[in-house]
């Protein structure tokens, strides 16, 4: 693809179309090169213009809230689509059902769903992500998943065609699902139960503190690096890193949380390369000392 073409199509949609963008502000991390384009689509029309000339042709990744991706040092050698406001549209229906938009924020849509009575979607204020990102890994905390909440998905896929896809027809997994992995979310309905706005409110207080009390905040960091090995053992992925790595290793200015073993953190300066050696550092180490091997949850992008 050209820039040429891609800068024709500027001209005809109202979203933003940037060249040789710089990736590093755009995630938690703090850390990544340049995309070849950066995309934000305004709204649908826009996103279905983009898929249909370029969807097959370009390398295309979507990005969320940027808080469960590590990129690498060259960069993104495609589009990165950022969706923009139209998706970040949420509503109620009078039988309690939300819909949210997948640029959304999580925590949002928990707080939305608080202030209109909806109980049982507070779990989703302890996620630091988009909703198009939680649907994608079946995100998940203090005991709850997406898949509990869930009823459907709208969806685009490569070429300019939108698709609505109910639950019941996604196989969920731990951080995983199986839909194509080409799929653009739009935007989700949930389903929760009546509760009284003080208490929603009151529980997401209670998570809330909880997840401080555990976890590092203000800091660059991608959230949980490694997924909990379900299969090999029923130890949690922090306590298999704290027993088989010194806490205070460090590869430039990548380095472990204090606060929580599985969360890794950029003190500074950190480069891809140094979280990627710290990755490996802490992948051998519990490989070696527990004979268990750890998956990533975080997303290497490039």
């Amino acid at each position: 693809m050209s820039k040429n073409n891609l800068k024709i199509f500027s001209e005809k949609v109202n979203g933003t179309l940037l060249f040789d963008y710089n990736l590093k502000k755009t995630n938690w991390f703090n850390i990544g090169g340049n995309a070849k384009a950066f995309f934000k689509p305004e709204n649908l029309k826009d996103l279905i213009f983009f898929l249909k000339n370029f969807g097959n042709k370009e390398k295309i990744f979507i990005l969320g809230a940027g808080s469960n991706i590590l990129i690498k040092d060259q960069g993104f050698d495609g589009v990165v689509i950022k969706l923009g406001k139209d998706f970040s549209k949420i509503s109620i229906l009078p039988n309690k059902v939300i819909i949210a938009g997948s640029a959304l924020t999580d925590k949002k849509v928990a707080e939305f769903a608080s202030e209109n009575e909806v109980g049982g979607l507070e779990f989703l204020s302890c996620i630091p992500g988009s909703i198009g990102g939680g649907i994608r890994m079946n995100s998940g905390c203090f005991g709850k998943e997406f898949k509990d909440v869930l009823l459907s998905v709208q969806a685009i896929d490569r070429n300019g065609k939108v698709l609505t896809i109910p639950s019941s027809k996604i196989l969920f997994e731990y951080r995983k699902n199986n839909l194509p992995k080409d799929l653009i979310f739009l935007s989700a309905s949930f389903k929760g139960d009546f509760k009284k706005k003080e208490d929603s409110i009151k529980y997401i207080e209670i998570l809330k503190k909880e997840k401080e009390k555990a976890q590092p905040t203000k800091v660059k960091t991608g959230g949980s690096t490694f997924k909990n090995p379900i299969d090999q053992t029923q130890e949690k992925v922090w306590k298999l890193i704290k027993s088989s790595v010194p806490n205070n290793i460090s590869f430039g200015d990548a380095t472990i949380s204090e606060k929580h073993s599985n969360f890794f953190v950029n003190k500074k300066n950190a480069s891809y390369k140094d979280m990627k050696k710290l990755i490996d550092f802490v992948k051998m180490n519990v490989k070696k000392k527990k004979d268990i091997n750890l998956d990533l949850e975080i997303e290497i992008v490039g």
